[in-house]
């Protein structure tokens, strides 16, 4: 993930309640942008308008002349990254317009999970696309009032990446630097629990010990590595790639370490307010969602395309090709939100001593998601016994 969440009005606050007594001295003075947050890796912007109303290039066509649903707008969030495709593509094609009829669309992008929490608590926006960490965050702060994941988005998009003159091989990382985005979010929670497993002790909070975990941005993580001052990265893409591109091996692929290369890297949530009093603007845009991975995975290399001019829009820079291609391959995009990878990140981070263990039971509501598949024809989705009653 790419994670701090809150109830209304406390968005922005430090997670300090949340970890251990010892961890508070460690984080004092970061903000909830800096713990637990989502992949927002790869875009420039910080929270901005994508586009006015419906039309313009991410929100597609302008609005269609069928009957209106329930709600005469939807305003949805995402990050200007990869691994959001599914609102990149779905936007940018006109998928989502498609389901809503004349229901206008409204897009607004961040680059941060606590950020877009906030919007969906304070009602800025109704639905949004966001990483496991914000999404357990956002759930657990506001004791299960504020959003509900509704649908999956992607999986995979995340490697460990080594300087291959100072590391050879996976055993081999003792006394090393390892850069992850940030502490807390999702691939520092993966690196502390795949370091314990390999019998090394870190210290969480402090990133030290027999191996040195090393928070730097994604944006500049690439400059540490040129300079030497990091000796590998566990990062989401495109920041992999990227390295790779400077002469980086990726020793390690997350995918190889969950049952059949899958978990969670981007979910579909929605506040719970809108879910109850529009759920038919949400069963649409479900099943633009659902139509949207579809046609990414029959026309890859459009949805590539479309993926990349939706992050030139946005954040100003489209990807070059050589960092754009395998990062692209490496993320699979699907509906499962793969909900027992969810609790099983959130296993990690208590394990790791960052997060009290929380208590998940409702966070889902794959009703509308599994009637849209069913219609389909298509087998429904698990919540891994985190649904709603």
């Amino acid at each position: 993930m790419a994670s701090n969440q809150a109830s209304p009005h406390s968005a922005a606050r430090p997670l300090a309640g949340r970890f251990r007594r010892p961890a508070v001295a460690a984080v004092a003075g970061l903000t909830a942008v800096s713990l637990l947050t989502a992949c927002g890796y790869g875009s420039k912007s910080a929270d901005k308008a994508a586009g006015a109303g419906s039309t313009g290039s991410a929100a597609g066509p302008a609005p269609a002349s069928g009957a209106k649903l329930s709600a005469s707008t939807v305003r949805i969030g995402y990050f200007a990254n990869l691994t959001h495709g599914t609102a990149l593509v779905g936007l940018k094609e006109g998928l989502f317009q498609k389901e809503l009829g004349a229901t206008e669309v409204k897009t607004q992008v961040f680059n941060a999970g606590p950020a877009e929490i906030e919007a969906l608590n304070a009602g800025s926006i109704d639905i949004g696309w966001i990483g496991p960490s914000p999404a357990i965050n956002g759930f657990t702060k506001s004791e299960g009032q504020s959003l509900r994941i509704i649908g999956g988005s992607a999986s995979g998009g995340v490697k460990l990446v080594v300087n291959p003159d100072k590391v050879s091989s996976l055993d081999d990382l003792k006394g090393k630097k390892i850069a992850t985005p940030q502490l807390g979010n999702t691939q520092d929670v993966a690196l502390l629990n795949y370091l314990a497993g390999k019998g090394f002790k870190v210290d969480a909070n402090s990133g030290g010990g027999d191996v040195s975990v090393v928070r730097t941005d994604n944006k500049v993580t690439p400059d540490a590595y040129k300079s030497g001052s990091i000796d590998a990265a566990w990062v989401p893409e495109p920041t992999a790639s990227k390295l790779v591109t400077l002469g980086g091996k990726v020793l390690l692929n997350e995918k190889s370490l969950w049952p059949d290369d899958k978990f969670v890297i981007t979910n579909l949530i929605v506040s719970q307010k809108f879910l109850k009093e529009h759920p038919d603007v949400v069963e649409a845009v479900l099943r633009g969602s659902v139509n949207t991975n579809a046609f990414i995975k029959a026309n890859p290399d459009q949805a590539k395309a479309d993926a990349n001019a939706a992050i030139k829009d946005a954040a100003g820079n489209a990807l070059e090709p050589a960092v754009l291609d395998p990062a692209w391959q490496d993320i699979d995009f699907l509906d499962d939100p793969l909900a027992t990878t969810l609790q099983s990140e959130a296993d990690h981070a208590v394990t790791a001593g960052l997060l009290k263990k929380p208590n998940l039971a409702g966070i889902y509501d794959l009703t509308l998601l599994n009637k849209v598949l069913k219609e389909q024809g298509r087998p429904a989705v698990a919540d891994a016994g985190l649904g709603t009653k």
